[in-house]
């Protein structure tokens, strides 16, 4: 690779380099622009550029937004064909992508909007009984609505991550009454038993997959209903805390601590301390559990969620007026 591609801090491609720094390309793409091989094969192992979808790339610095998504789309879907499902929620902005997606590129969902199948390594191509209606157009590549997406996700893929999919499309504005409404269509569809059930669960709260997840463990559990983002403030009326899911009443509450905020010594000695304090200040049960716990082949957190908030209620039993609650 030419180091002049490089800016002044080695960190990124600067304008001499020859590939788009602001949108996608492909390999092929790229071999036209003057950058063989070997050095794009460099660039990816130094970080320079990242994989947006199977078989297309973008310099590290481009944004990862809608524009770039479709664009990237727009490179190897077919003018004839409709995105769909996971690869549908992506482009909506609702990353539901597989967790093996951060590893290997998943398979791009689309279907022709005459129903046939498309056949090719990168595609998973299934058939889907569109209406207009379902189908909408964004940056120029069709795909299926946000609702229309929603619901087929609810459907289709395993109840926890369906749950997390229909929260994400709440979070983005689909209309809750909506999506329920729009369920008798699907009646004789594959899984439309497991959205009749899921999409009164949606609740735009949640803030990841794993919220969601562990939120559906928790009417597993037969709990009462949690408040999602429920605030802990201070003496003097300051929101201090957050809990992903509490019951106020019996002052319990689960946290989803996730790898990306949960995994240095500094998070894990912060939850500590945040437990801590609200079990000494406020009487508080908290209960976290990891994504081991949550996606695990063993599904522990139902028994783990009936123990504390069972625990939590014992203790509610020495309540006083003199408590704080909240």
């Amino acid at each position: 690779m030419d180091p002049t591609w490089l800016d002044d801090r080695g960190a990124f491609l600067c304008p001499r380099c020859p590939l788009p720094l602001d949108a996608p390309f492909t390999p092929a793409q790229a071999y036209t622009l003057g950058v063989s091989r070997r050095a794009l094969q460099h660039m990816k192992q130094a970080g320079l550029i990242r994989r947006v979808i199977h078989g297309v790339y973008a310099a590290s610095q481009a944004p990862d937004d809608t524009l770039v998504r479709a664009s990237s789309l727009a490179l190897v879907v077919p003018p004839t064909a409709v995105v769909t499902d996971r690869t549908a929620a992506w482009l909506h902005g609702v990353d539901i992508l597989p967790r093996t997606a951060l590893t290997q590129a998943p398979p791009i969902d689309i279907v022709h909007v005459d129903d046939t199948r498309v056949r090719r390594p990168e595609v998973d191509g299934r058939r889907r009984g569109l209406i207009p209606s379902d189908i909408t157009v964004i940056h120029g590549v069709r795909a299926t609505t946000a609702c229309r997406t929603a619901l087929d996700l609810g459907r289709l893929l395993w109840r926890y991550d369906a749950l997390a999919a229909i929260d994400g499309f709440l979070r983005i504005g689909v209309p809750h009454d909506i999506l329920v409404a729009e369920i008798g269509r699907f009646r004789g569809y594959r899984g439309v038993i497991q959205l009749r059930r899921l999409a009164p669960l949606g609740d735009p709260r949640s803030e990841s997959v794993g919220e969601s997840a562990l939120r559906l463990h928790w009417h597993d559990a037969g709990l009462p209903e949690p408040e999602p983002q429920y605030w802990i403030y201070s003496d003097d009326g300051v929101p201090i805390y957050r809990l992903d899911l509490a019951e106020p009443d019996a002052l319990y509450a689960a946290e989803y601590n996730g790898e990306e905020f949960h995994t240095e010594d500094e998070d894990r000695e912060y939850d500590e301390a945040r437990a801590g304090w609200l079990g000494r200040e406020r009487d508080w049960t908290i209960d976290p559990f990891t994504k081991r716990e949550v996606y695990g082949r063993d599904l522990t957190p139902v028994p783990q969620l009936q123990a504390g908030y069972a625990e939590a209620r014992r203790h509610r039993k020495l309540w006083t007026p003199h408590r704080r609650t909240g």
